[in-house]
């Protein structure tokens, strides 16, 4: 299983990267898209697949904790999403790459932190992990609704024509902040919960 899940996060993690450097020609759309895909979906696929091994970055580094790295996460998620930042990113190569380099390495580090290694991490840092990723599911919560419910354009979007559909700059910036809030801050609420509820399910006296 832990195989599988890593083959799919990085074919995954594959996709999205190259939606990324497509940039701006998918919208703000493609860009959540793209980033939520990488952080929330390839990110925990991976950081599970490589729990227990020399790659596993909680394994190897005792400063990679929860709530660290819920910071790291917040810190890179909201800095590129400064407009001039995400102008940076759609209009320059470089600029696309770093921004996904530093999203999954941010949400790398804050999965494997969060759901420790392949042995069990024990009960109170599975707790401080249960908290980084709801704490994080409510960052990505607010961000997604302030993109998703601005009332004029915050980023450079020129639209997106998609499928036969057409939408404007400013519904194609709603439907990116929307992306931002179903797919970023439902995968961080769901992992929260799913470790809670293991928690809940350990006998006492034993790891989660």
């Amino acid at each position: 299983m832990r195989r599988a899940a890593l083959l799919v996060g990085l074919v995954l993690l594959a996709a999205a990267t190259l939606l990324a450097i497509v940039g701006a020609r998918t919208g703000m759309t493609g860009h959540m898209i793209s980033h939520m895909a990488t952080v929330a979906v390839a990110a925990p696929l991976i950081a599970w697949g490589m729990a227990g091994t020399w790659f596993d970055p909680a394994q190897r580094w005792g400063w990679v904790a929860p709530m660290p790295m819920m910071l790291v996460e917040l810190a890179a998620v909201w800095a590129w999403h400064v407009p001039a930042a995400r102008a940076w990113a759609d209009s320059s190569l470089g600029g696309a790459m770093l921004e996904q380099a530093m999203f999954l390495a941010a949400g790398l580090l804050l999965w494997s932190a969060a759901l420790g290694t392949r042995e069990g991490a024990g009960t109170e840092r599975r707790l401080a992990g249960v908290s980084a990723l709801l704490l994080t599911s409510m960052h990505m919560t607010l961000l997604g609704a302030l993109i998703a419910l601005a009332p004029r354009l915050l980023y450079g979007t020129q639209g997106l024509i998609c499928g036969g559909v057409t939408l404007s700059p400013l519904a194609d910036q709603q439907l990116g902040g929307a992306v931002m809030l179903f797919i970023g801050a439902g995968a961080y609420l769901a992992g929260g919960l799913a470790l809670m509820a293991g928690l809940l399910r350990a006998p006492a006296g034993e790891p989660a």
